[in-house]
Order: structure tokens, then sequence, then C-alpha cells
């Protein structure tokens, strides 16, 4: 009897726990509402902080997920990849052009359209997204044809599910044409206007909304606020995809190979220019990209490396230094698929030429001190003898970098312009730096 009234009480006790924590959980679920904020271009960084932010507001039972919008636009592929998230998502979205003087242009027209709520700030505007070139230009007649008929189904189908003011919407693509946030809530494009998060949230409260997941009636009355900020990751990536820091990365990984290469045992340069190259093409495959811009840039590198091989300026540096300069201009140049309007994602004219002038002086200073200067002879073998003076053999062709055996150890070393020695000649050692010898042909 006593076994039974345990087991009862034990059976009973579990239930009343997992019943608790039931009702706990139903009664958490909703009291809050989740807020994102994206303040700046629609890209790839961007569709995956939105993703990641409505999974976690679904996941922590937000009742609603807020996204504070500022956009002057952005890729099309990433805002169709925002839109369906909206589409899709399984607790209602309202989306908030806000603060006063934000916009919601080009992309934001379409992510603000797919909410379940559309709201915006006084001061603020929304529209403007006829489709455009990647870089900004116009298109070809035939190709803004094609591209404003996609587009336009786009917004036409959006604003059939979210029942908003198709016609009007249109015209923001097929016309250019753009709202005050009083004049898009008088033609249907937003639902209203809001002066901040708590005059939002009181508009809200009651109002139902057709989610994924069915219809949701939302009760925002006293709702607390969490923000769902951007996680390092998200940063790090909006901070390095931008074109500008995206050509210097390239740049300094190409220098760093470049000193690699012509002075072989140094490891810093190389070492720096991997690192370099590696965070590049990460901003790179963020960024709307010629591949043919970034194919010239590399090309450059091998030519300039070329021309290190032998004394004076010729084919290979004025070809490296033409290759470089196409290549920046072309790297962001507008070619593929055009998107929707978009800020212009080029280099900026003064940070080629600042890039390039440096790269140059930094190039010439490193040939000077390689090249001229005597170094300081104060270097020993591992033996313990002194190497400046040591006579040795080339163990390859130094032109004008490569490999000697001195002191019987197999060294790093260069040679003065215009001094080529090929393998088998015996060189004498007149000057040390680190680990790489300055050697000339034995007389």
């Amino acid at each position: 009897m006593c076994r039974k009234l345990s087991l009862a009480l034990l059976v009973f006790g579990f239930a009343w726990l997992l019943t608790a924590n039931v009702v706990a959980t139903v009664s958490a679920a909703g009291d809050h509402v989740a807020v994102l904020e994206i303040d700046g271009t629609i890209d790839d960084v961007s569709a995956r902080y939105l993703a990641r932010g409505i999974d976690k507001a679904t996941a922590d039972g937000a009742q609603l997920v807020i996204i504070k919008l500022d956009t002057p636009g952005g890729y099309l592929s990433s805002t169709r990849d925002m839109v369906e998230e909206i589409l899709s998502a399984d607790i209602p979205v309202a989306v908030y052009v806000s603060p006063p003087g934000a916009h919601a242009a080009s992309a934001g027209t379409f992510i603000t359209a797919a909410a379940n709520f559309a709201v915006m700030a006084p001061g603020t505007n929304i529209g403007a997204a006829s489709p455009v070139g990647g870089g900004g230009q116009d298109l070809p007649t035939t190709l803004e044809k094609k591209i404003n008929e996609d587009t336009a189904a786009f917004i036409r189908g959006i604003a059939t599910q979210r029942n908003r003011n198709l016609e009007a919407l249109e015209d923001t693509v097929t016309k250019a044409q753009a709202y005050s946030a009083e004049e898009a809530v008088e033609k249907g494009v937003v639902d209203f206007m809001a002066n901040d998060l708590a005059d939002l949230l009181a508009q809200l409260h009651g109002a139902t909304a057709q989610t994924a997941s069915g219809t949701v009636t939302v009760h925002t009355q006293g709702a607390s606020i969490r923000e769902i900020d951007m996680n390092l990751l998200e940063r790090f990536l909006s901070v390095v995809a931008n074109p500008n820091i995206a050509f210097v990365l390239l740049s300094i990984g190409g220098l760093g190979i470049l000193i690699e290469l012509f002075t072989p045992g140094f490891l810093g340069p190389g070492v720096v220019g991997v690192i370099c190259y590696a965070l590049a093409f990460v901003a790179l495959g963020n960024l709307p990209v010629n591949w043919a811009g970034l194919g010239l840039i590399i090309f450059s590198v091998i030519l300039f490396f070329l021309e290190l091989q032998e004394p004076g300026i010729g084919i290979f540096g004025i070809g490296g230094v033409i290759s470089f300069l196409l290549g920046a201009f072309l790297l962001f140049g507008g070619f593929g698929t055009p998107d929707i309007p978009t800020p212009n994602f080029r280099v900026a004219l003064w940070v080629i030429g600042i890039t390039a002038a440096l790269m140059a002086a930094f190039v010439l200073l490193f040939l000077y001190l390689a090249r001229t200067v005597t170094w300081s002879p104060i270097a020993t073998s591992p033996s313990g003898k002194k190497l400046v003076g040591q006579s040795g053999v080339a163990l390859s062709r130094l032109a004008p970098s490569g490999k000697v055996r001195v002191v019987k150890e197999s060294w790093t070393a260069t040679t003065r312009t215009g001094d080529l020695i090929e393998e088998g000649e015996k060189v004498k050692v007149i000057g040390v730096y680190g680990r790489v010898l300055k050697v000339e042909r034995k007389k």
C-alpha cells in the first residue's frame, strides 16, 4: 500500500512539475517583443542577421518581431531572402521605418511591404525601387524592361499577400515613385505612423496577423522589449564587407606575398599577406565582386614578381601597374545581374590613389634596402663564424634572390641591382639582414 501511495505521489509530483513548466512556458510566451535594427545597405550580412533574429525571437517565445529599418537600398538577391524570411515567419513581423529622417528606399520598400505591420515614423519616406545596374547606371532598354517586369511582379506578389495598395507599390518600381510617411499611409502602402516604439506597441495592441503558423492576435500592451543585436561575426562581416576595405586588404596581401617571394625566409610578410588575402576573400564573399577585376589584381602581383627578377623597369613592371589599376577600377564594376537601386559599390578613387602610391613607395624602399644598403656585419653563423666576408656558392640562380651555401649552411640570399648570379657560381657575403644574406659574385 505504501509503495502504491509513494508511486502515485511520485507520478503526481512529476505531472505537476511538467504542467507547471508548460504553464510557465505558455504564460512566458508572448510577454515580450523582439527588436532588430537594420541601419545601412541590404546585403548578405543583414539578410543573415534578419534570419537569425526571427529564429531567435520565435525560439524565445516573442509574440512579435519589430525591425527598425533605415536603408538606402541593397542587393535584389538579399532582399528576396529577407522577404522570404518575413513571409514565412511563425510570429508576426512589424517593420518600423525609423527614426525621423530615415528612409526605406529601394530594397527597403520590398522589406517594409512584406511585413504583417508596416509602420513609419513622421518625417520618413519610402519608395524609388526601379531596377538599375549594380553600379547605379541605367540599364539598356531591353534589359530594363525585362528586369522591370520581374521586379514589378515581385512587388505585386508582396502587395497581394499583405493586402496593400498594389498600384501604389508597383509605381515605386515602374515609375521610381517615392512617398512620405503621410502619403504612404494615405495610399495604403503602410498601415500607420508611430512616433516611437511605445506608440507603435500601443497602436498594435489587439491587432491580428496572418503568419505561417496561422492567425495570431498580438497583445502588446505592457509587453517588454528585448533587443536582438548583431553577433560578433555579423559585426565583423559588416565592417570588412566594404569595397574600400576589401581592396586595401587585397593590396596589403599582395604586397606581403610579393616581399616573401622576393626574399624567402622573412616569413612575416608572407603570413601577413595570407591573412589579409583570407580576410579580403571573406569580404568579397559578401560583396558584388567582379571576378575579372580580382583576377587582374592578383595577376599584377605575378607581374611585379617577374619584374623583380630582372633589373630596371621593363614590360612586366609596366604591365603590373596597368593590371593593378584596371583591377581596382573593375573590382566592383557593376558587371553581372542588375539589382534594384543600391549605393555605388566601387573603390573610391582616392583610396586607389593613396594605396597605389603607398605600395609603390614601399616596394621602392624595400628594393633600395635590399639591393643597395650594406647591412652592419654583426650576424654570425650557427658555428660562430662572422658571415660578412665569407665565401660560398650559389645553389640556385640569383635574379636577384635565391639560395646560397655559406659556411656549410643553406641561406636565402639577394644580390645588387643588375648583378645576376647563375647556379654554381662562387659568391661573397657583403651584408646580412636577419637570415637573408646580401652577396656578390666572387672575383
